[in-house]
Protein backbone atom coordinates (compact mmCIF):
# COMPACT_ATOMS: atom_id res chain seq x y z
CA UNK A 1 0.00 0.00 0.00
CA UNK A 2 1.41 3.30 -0.85
CA UNK A 3 2.15 5.43 2.23
CA UNK A 4 -0.45 8.08 1.80
CA UNK A 5 -2.71 5.75 1.07
CA UNK A 6 -2.02 4.36 4.47
CA UNK A 7 -1.87 7.43 5.56
CA UNK A 8 -5.69 8.29 4.64
CA UNK A 9 -6.96 5.22 5.70
CA UNK A 10 -5.25 4.63 9.14
CA UNK A 11 -5.95 8.52 10.49
CA UNK A 12 -8.76 7.37 12.18
CA UNK A 13 -6.98 4.63 14.35
CA UNK A 14 -3.97 6.47 14.67
CA UNK A 15 -5.90 9.24 16.12
CA UNK A 16 -7.46 6.69 18.66
CA UNK A 17 -4.21 5.15 19.12
CA UNK A 18 -2.25 7.68 20.64
CA UNK A 19 -5.16 9.58 22.55
CA UNK A 20 -5.11 6.11 24.66
CA UNK A 21 -1.19 6.35 24.43
CA UNK A 22 0.68 7.27 27.66
CA UNK A 23 3.70 8.29 25.26
CA UNK A 24 1.88 10.43 23.42
CA UNK A 25 -0.71 11.80 26.20
CA UNK A 26 -1.32 15.30 26.02
CA UNK A 27 0.82 15.82 22.99
CA UNK A 28 -2.10 17.02 20.82
CA UNK A 29 -3.93 18.61 23.79
CA UNK A 30 -4.41 22.61 23.57
CA UNK A 31 -3.38 23.90 27.14
CA UNK A 32 -6.59 25.27 28.99
CA UNK A 33 -4.11 25.98 32.34
CA UNK A 34 -3.94 29.96 32.33
CA UNK A 35 -0.06 29.44 34.00
CA UNK A 36 0.58 27.72 30.16
CA UNK A 37 0.74 31.34 28.33
CA UNK A 38 3.95 30.09 26.80
CA UNK A 39 5.26 27.01 25.34
CA UNK A 40 8.68 25.69 24.06
CA UNK A 41 8.99 22.97 21.76
CA UNK A 42 12.81 21.62 20.26
CA UNK A 43 14.06 18.99 18.75
CA UNK A 44 16.10 15.69 20.24
CA UNK A 45 19.05 17.94 20.29
CA UNK A 46 17.80 20.54 22.20
CA UNK A 47 18.40 18.68 25.10
CA UNK A 48 21.46 20.71 25.59
CA UNK A 49 20.27 24.08 25.35
CA UNK A 50 16.02 24.04 26.46
CA UNK A 51 16.66 24.23 30.03
CA UNK A 52 18.24 27.70 29.36
CA UNK A 53 15.59 29.12 26.90
CA UNK A 54 12.77 27.64 29.13
CA UNK A 55 14.67 29.95 31.77
CA UNK A 56 14.64 33.13 30.04
CA UNK A 57 11.30 32.69 28.97
CA UNK A 58 10.71 32.53 32.22
CA UNK A 59 11.85 35.73 33.01
CA UNK A 60 9.94 37.43 29.98
CA UNK A 61 13.09 37.62 27.54
CA UNK A 62 11.86 38.05 24.10
CA UNK A 63 11.16 34.70 22.51
CA UNK A 64 14.03 34.92 19.57
CA UNK A 65 16.51 35.72 22.29
CA UNK A 66 15.60 33.43 24.72
CA UNK A 67 16.10 30.13 22.08
CA UNK A 68 19.37 31.76 20.83
CA UNK A 69 20.50 31.09 24.54
CA UNK A 70 19.80 27.79 24.49
CA UNK A 71 21.12 27.15 20.98
CA UNK A 72 24.43 28.74 21.55
CA UNK A 73 25.07 25.53 24.11
CA UNK A 74 23.85 23.24 21.37
CA UNK A 75 26.40 24.86 19.25
CA UNK A 76 28.88 24.43 21.53
CA UNK A 77 28.38 20.57 22.38
CA UNK A 78 30.58 18.46 20.93
CA UNK A 79 28.74 15.54 21.89
CA UNK A 80 26.13 16.50 18.88
CA UNK A 81 27.23 15.63 15.73
CA UNK A 82 24.95 17.54 13.69
CA UNK A 83 25.29 21.07 15.07
CA UNK A 84 27.40 23.27 15.62
CA UNK A 85 31.32 22.23 16.96
CA UNK A 86 30.16 18.48 16.87
CA UNK A 87 29.37 18.29 13.65
CA UNK A 88 30.96 16.75 10.63
CA UNK A 89 32.43 18.56 7.49
CA UNK A 90 31.50 18.88 3.79
CA UNK A 91 33.43 16.35 1.45
CA UNK A 92 36.78 18.70 1.80
CA UNK A 93 36.97 18.38 5.12
CA UNK A 94 35.62 21.98 6.10
CA UNK A 95 32.83 23.18 7.98
CA UNK A 96 30.01 25.06 7.06
CA UNK A 97 27.15 26.27 9.28
CA UNK A 98 23.40 27.08 8.23
CA UNK A 99 20.52 28.55 10.42
CA UNK A 100 17.87 30.97 10.15
CA UNK A 101 15.49 32.96 12.76
CA UNK A 102 12.23 34.13 11.99
CA UNK A 103 9.97 36.71 14.14
CA UNK A 104 6.25 35.49 13.59
CA UNK A 105 4.97 39.03 15.29
CA UNK A 106 6.59 40.55 12.29
CA UNK A 107 7.35 38.23 9.57
CA UNK A 108 10.76 39.42 9.77
CA UNK A 109 13.71 36.50 9.06
CA UNK A 110 16.97 36.87 8.89
CA UNK A 111 19.35 33.49 7.53
CA UNK A 112 22.84 32.42 7.34
CA UNK A 113 24.15 29.56 4.88
CA UNK A 114 27.94 28.02 4.60
CA UNK A 115 29.68 29.93 7.73
CA UNK A 116 32.91 28.88 8.25
CA UNK A 117 34.39 30.79 10.80
CA UNK A 118 31.75 30.17 14.10
CA UNK A 119 29.59 27.77 14.51
CA UNK A 120 26.80 29.91 16.01
CA UNK A 121 25.01 30.42 12.92
CA UNK A 122 21.74 31.78 14.99
CA UNK A 123 23.15 34.63 16.47
CA UNK A 124 24.56 35.86 13.30
CA UNK A 125 21.05 34.85 11.42
CA UNK A 126 19.63 37.26 13.79
CA UNK A 127 22.00 39.91 13.22
CA UNK A 128 20.90 39.73 9.78
CA UNK A 129 17.24 40.08 10.21
CA UNK A 130 17.88 43.18 12.53
CA UNK A 131 20.97 44.42 11.11
CA UNK A 132 20.56 44.65 7.21
CA UNK A 133 17.65 45.36 5.10
CA UNK A 134 18.53 41.40 3.72
CA UNK A 135 16.31 38.26 4.54
CA UNK A 136 20.07 35.51 3.64
CA UNK A 137 23.51 35.64 3.34
CA UNK A 138 26.27 33.46 3.13
CA UNK A 139 29.75 32.46 2.54
CA UNK A 140 32.21 34.81 3.06
CA UNK A 141 29.53 37.55 3.93
CA UNK A 142 28.26 35.39 6.33
CA UNK A 143 31.70 35.32 8.49
CA UNK A 144 32.29 39.08 7.45
CA UNK A 145 28.62 39.85 9.66
CA UNK A 146 30.04 37.45 12.46
CA UNK A 147 33.20 39.44 12.81
CA UNK A 148 31.05 42.41 12.74
CA UNK A 149 29.01 41.64 15.62
CA UNK A 150 31.60 40.60 17.46
CA UNK A 151 31.94 36.46 16.75
CA UNK A 152 35.48 35.45 17.20
CA UNK A 153 37.37 33.44 14.07
CA UNK A 154 37.25 30.14 15.50
CA UNK A 155 38.57 27.01 13.96
CA UNK A 156 35.54 25.05 13.78
CA UNK A 157 36.48 21.87 13.05
CA UNK A 158 36.40 19.01 15.78
CA UNK A 159 39.36 16.88 15.75
CA UNK A 160 37.78 13.80 15.74
CA UNK A 161 35.71 15.29 12.88
CA UNK A 162 38.93 15.92 10.56
CA UNK A 163 40.05 12.08 11.46
CA UNK A 164 37.07 10.60 10.66
CA UNK A 165 36.85 12.69 7.46
CA UNK A 166 40.46 11.88 6.77
CA UNK A 167 39.57 8.52 6.83
CA UNK A 168 36.54 8.57 5.22
CA UNK A 169 38.72 10.20 1.78
CA UNK A 170 41.11 7.55 2.22
CA UNK A 171 38.74 4.49 1.76
CA UNK A 172 36.50 5.67 -0.89
CA UNK A 173 39.23 7.10 -3.33
CA UNK A 174 41.83 5.43 -5.03
CA UNK A 175 45.71 5.97 -4.49
CA UNK A 176 45.97 7.96 -7.52
CA UNK A 177 42.43 9.97 -6.93
CA UNK A 178 43.72 10.54 -2.96
CA UNK A 179 47.21 12.25 -4.37
CA UNK A 180 45.65 14.62 -6.26
CA UNK A 181 42.62 15.79 -3.64
CA UNK A 182 40.62 17.63 -3.58
CA UNK A 183 42.03 18.60 -7.22
CA UNK A 184 39.44 15.77 -8.83
CA UNK A 185 35.46 16.11 -9.50
CA UNK A 186 33.70 15.82 -6.57
CA UNK A 187 30.06 15.60 -7.53
CA UNK A 188 30.93 11.48 -8.66
CA UNK A 189 31.15 11.35 -4.80
CA UNK A 190 28.03 12.83 -4.04
CA UNK A 191 25.96 9.05 -4.30
CA UNK A 192 29.18 7.08 -2.75
CA UNK A 193 29.31 9.76 0.31
CA UNK A 194 27.33 8.66 3.17
CA UNK A 195 26.70 10.53 6.73
CA UNK A 196 29.28 8.80 9.25
CA UNK A 197 26.33 8.32 11.48
CA UNK A 198 23.46 9.08 9.23
CA UNK A 199 22.91 12.12 10.86
CA UNK A 200 20.54 14.48 8.91
CA UNK A 201 19.65 16.51 11.81
CA UNK A 202 19.81 20.19 12.85
CA UNK A 203 18.54 22.00 16.11
CA UNK A 204 14.92 23.48 15.46
CA UNK A 205 13.65 25.63 18.56
CA UNK A 206 9.81 27.02 18.45
CA UNK A 207 8.00 29.20 20.70
CA UNK A 208 5.42 31.41 22.25
CA UNK A 209 6.82 34.15 24.84
CA UNK A 210 5.75 36.01 27.72
CA UNK A 211 4.19 38.95 25.07
CA UNK A 212 2.44 35.85 22.95
CA UNK A 213 4.74 36.06 20.21
CA UNK A 214 5.32 33.27 18.11
CA UNK A 215 8.66 32.73 16.87
CA UNK A 216 11.46 30.12 15.44
CA UNK A 217 14.94 29.20 15.23
CA UNK A 218 17.48 26.95 13.59
CA UNK A 219 21.10 26.10 13.50
CA UNK A 220 22.94 23.03 11.57
CA UNK A 221 25.89 22.10 10.72
CA UNK A 222 24.60 20.26 7.17
CA UNK A 223 25.06 16.51 6.19
CA UNK A 224 28.56 15.61 6.96
CA UNK A 225 30.33 15.07 3.45
CA UNK A 226 28.00 17.26 1.15
CA UNK A 227 29.12 19.14 -1.47
CA UNK A 228 30.51 22.27 -0.28
CA UNK A 229 28.04 25.16 -0.63
CA UNK A 230 25.20 22.53 -0.25
CA UNK A 231 22.66 24.57 1.80
CA UNK A 232 19.27 22.62 3.38
CA UNK A 233 16.00 23.25 4.17
CA UNK A 234 17.69 24.99 8.18
CA UNK A 235 18.38 28.59 6.21
CA UNK A 236 15.44 28.36 3.70
CA UNK A 237 12.31 30.60 5.71
CA UNK A 238 9.10 28.28 4.27
CA UNK A 239 10.83 24.89 4.20
CA UNK A 240 13.11 24.21 7.51
CA UNK A 241 10.97 27.16 9.57
CA UNK A 242 8.22 29.46 9.52
CA UNK A 243 6.41 31.81 12.24
CA UNK A 244 2.91 33.60 12.31
CA UNK A 245 2.19 34.51 15.58
CA UNK A 246 -1.64 34.65 14.87
CA UNK A 247 -1.63 30.94 14.11
CA UNK A 248 1.80 29.21 15.06
CA UNK A 249 5.17 27.48 13.90
CA UNK A 250 6.28 25.06 12.04
CA UNK A 251 10.02 23.57 11.50
CA UNK A 252 11.89 20.40 10.26
CA UNK A 253 14.99 18.16 10.50
CA UNK A 254 16.80 14.78 8.23
CA UNK A 255 16.30 15.64 4.78
CA UNK A 256 16.38 19.24 3.98
CA UNK A 257 15.79 18.69 0.88
CA UNK A 258 12.16 16.76 0.73
CA UNK A 259 11.32 19.97 2.58
CA UNK A 260 12.44 22.88 0.62
CA UNK A 261 10.37 20.70 -2.58
CA UNK A 262 7.40 20.84 -0.54
CA UNK A 263 7.69 24.04 1.27
CA UNK A 264 6.94 22.34 4.44
CA UNK A 265 6.74 24.40 7.42
CA UNK A 266 4.90 27.34 5.25
CA UNK A 267 2.65 24.46 4.79
CA UNK A 268 1.92 23.84 8.13
CA UNK A 269 1.27 27.69 8.99
CA UNK A 270 -0.54 28.58 6.01
CA UNK A 271 -3.10 25.55 6.46
CA UNK A 272 -3.50 26.65 10.45
CA UNK A 273 -4.91 30.16 8.81
CA UNK A 274 -7.00 28.65 6.34
CA UNK A 275 -8.61 26.80 9.60
CA UNK A 276 -7.11 23.68 9.79
CA UNK A 277 -6.05 22.05 12.95
CA UNK A 278 -3.15 21.58 13.95
CA UNK A 279 -3.16 17.76 13.55
CA UNK A 280 -4.77 18.08 10.00
CA UNK A 281 -2.40 20.68 8.92
CA UNK A 282 0.35 18.36 9.36
CA UNK A 283 -1.33 15.97 8.37
CA UNK A 284 -1.90 17.86 4.89
CA UNK A 285 1.85 18.61 5.34
CA UNK A 286 2.82 15.29 5.18
CA UNK A 287 1.07 14.36 2.51
CA UNK A 288 2.70 16.86 0.08
CA UNK A 289 5.79 15.52 1.12
CA UNK A 290 4.82 11.75 0.14
CA UNK A 291 3.72 13.05 -3.13
CA UNK A 292 7.39 13.16 -4.33
CA UNK A 293 8.70 10.43 -6.67
CA UNK A 294 11.89 11.30 -7.47
CA UNK A 295 15.00 12.86 -6.68
CA UNK A 296 16.42 11.77 -3.41
CA UNK A 297 13.64 10.48 -1.07
CA UNK A 298 14.73 10.57 2.97
CA UNK A 299 12.92 11.21 6.11
CA UNK A 300 11.63 14.20 7.56
CA UNK A 301 10.48 14.92 10.76
CA UNK A 302 7.55 17.95 11.79
CA UNK A 303 7.63 20.05 14.75
CA UNK A 304 4.78 22.57 14.66
CA UNK A 305 3.15 24.39 17.96
CA UNK A 306 -0.30 26.48 16.88
CA UNK A 307 -1.62 29.62 18.82
CA UNK A 308 -3.65 27.90 21.20
CA UNK A 309 -0.89 26.09 22.91
CA UNK A 310 -1.08 22.98 20.89
CA UNK A 311 2.30 20.67 19.51
CA UNK A 312 2.45 17.95 17.31
CA UNK A 313 6.01 16.21 16.32
CA UNK A 314 5.40 13.76 13.19
CA UNK A 315 8.44 11.32 11.97
CA UNK A 316 7.90 10.60 7.83
CA UNK A 317 9.87 7.84 6.63
CA UNK A 318 11.33 6.83 10.11
CA UNK A 319 11.72 3.52 11.03
CA UNK A 320 11.48 4.77 14.66
CA UNK A 321 9.46 7.23 16.50
CA UNK A 322 11.57 10.22 17.06
CA UNK A 323 12.86 12.51 20.01
CA UNK A 324 11.93 15.97 21.13
CA UNK A 325 11.07 18.39 24.01
CA UNK A 326 8.29 19.77 25.22
CA UNK A 327 8.42 22.46 27.99
CA UNK A 328 5.39 24.71 29.45
CA UNK A 329 5.13 27.22 32.74
CA UNK A 330 3.39 24.64 34.37
CA UNK A 331 5.74 21.70 34.26
CA UNK A 332 8.27 21.51 36.90
CA UNK A 333 10.93 20.90 34.04
CA UNK A 334 11.19 20.59 30.31
CA UNK A 335 10.14 16.31 29.16
CA UNK A 336 11.25 14.37 26.52
CA UNK A 337 8.92 13.05 24.46
CA UNK A 338 8.28 10.94 21.33
CA UNK A 339 7.05 11.80 17.91
CA UNK A 340 4.39 9.93 16.22
CA UNK A 341 4.94 7.90 13.34
CA UNK A 342 3.57 9.11 9.32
Amino acid sequence: MKRRNFLKSSAALATVSMANSGIFAGAQQTSNNSEDNMILLTNGTGWAGIDKTASELEKGTYGIDAMIAGIRMVEAEPKIRSVGYGGWPNILGVMEFDGGVMDGSTRRVGSVGALKHTYHAADVAKAVMTELNHVMVTGDGADRLAAEIGLPKVNTLLENSKEVWLQKIKDILTPEEFEKFPNIPLAPLNSAITDPEKVRDTTVFMCKDAKQGIHAATSTSGWGWKYPGRLGDSPIVGAGFYADSRYGACACTHTGEMAIRASTSRTVVLAMKLGYSLEDAVKLAVEEVDELETGFIGPLVIHAIDNKGGHKVVSYRLDKPGEYWFWKPSMSKPEQRLSEMA
